[in-house]
């Protein structure tokens, strides 16, 4: 299922600490893929669907330059994946192999890959900055992917960053790093969530005008009837 525009959209508007606080209250706590920071500060919220890749600890036979031209690879992988996706990769943490250079990410902009989001790291900074694909990684460093990893497969279940994430599900990317919403609740986070951004833009009205904490954050029912009113207006 591709993601229509009208859902990017919404949650195109949605911060990942909302939505961390949104999912926290439907009991989900483990949903903030750990070590997937932004390449560079300021990039635009990415939304889309999981395409996921999995690489597991080198083993030297496996783990071999010659293995790049495997019909089970990171290039192959990339060959399949779908406009509007992202590329969410399983690198279990690694920091000391970059797993795409800069010849990757170019392909996967060409591809019109919406992003990549892992919890290893890149190589070719330079490179990988100048092809224009939307980066949330664990940092950079020099050697292949082969230096330490051994590329498993791509679209099943993986632990990027501690978080289970099965293909199709929706990774939402900010400044805060990436979160996942899983699929079967997307329809609930699309009808919460941009309430909640707009309560807490309120609040913060509220704040700079010097109204104290207690009772406006969380709102009490007082400070609930005076939002409401305020939305009538």
């Amino acid at each position: 299922m591709a993601l229509d525009q009208n859902t990017i959209n919404t949650l195109k508007q949605v911060s990942t600490a909302t939505l961390t606080t949104v999912l926290l209250k439907k009991g989900l706590r483990n949903i903030w893929l750990r070590g997937t920071k932004p390449i560079r500060p300021g990039q635009p919220r990415l939304v889309g669907e999981a395409f996921t890749l999995r690489f597991i600890p080198a083993r030297e036979d496996l783990a071999t330059p010659a293995s790049w031209a495997s019909p089970i690879s990171t290039r192959a992988a990339i060959e399949a994946m779908p406009e509007g996706c992202i590329a969410v990769v399983d690198a279990m943490g690694v920091k000391d192999a970059g797993i795409f250079g800069d010849i990757l990410c170019a392909r996967m902009a060409k591809r019109n890959v919406a992003g990549l989001v892992t919890d290893g790291v890149v190589r070719d900074l330079a490179g990988v900055l100048s092809a224009g694909l939307p980066v949330w990684c664990n940092g950079v460093s020099a050697p292949p992917s082969v230096a330490s990893l051994t590329f498993a497969n791509w679209q099943e279940p993986v632990a990027c960053g501690g978080v289970a994430v099965f293909p199709g599900d929706i990774i939402v990317a900010d400044d805060d790093g990436a979160v996942l919403v899983p699929l079967a609740m997307l329809d609930e986070i699309l009808n919460e969530a941009p309430e909640q951004e707009a309560q807490e833009a309120w609040i913060m009205k509220e704040v700079d005008r010097g109204v104290p904490l207690p009772g406006l954050y969380p709102m009490n029912e007082d400070t609930k009837a005076r939002y409401a009113a305020s939305k009538g207006q």
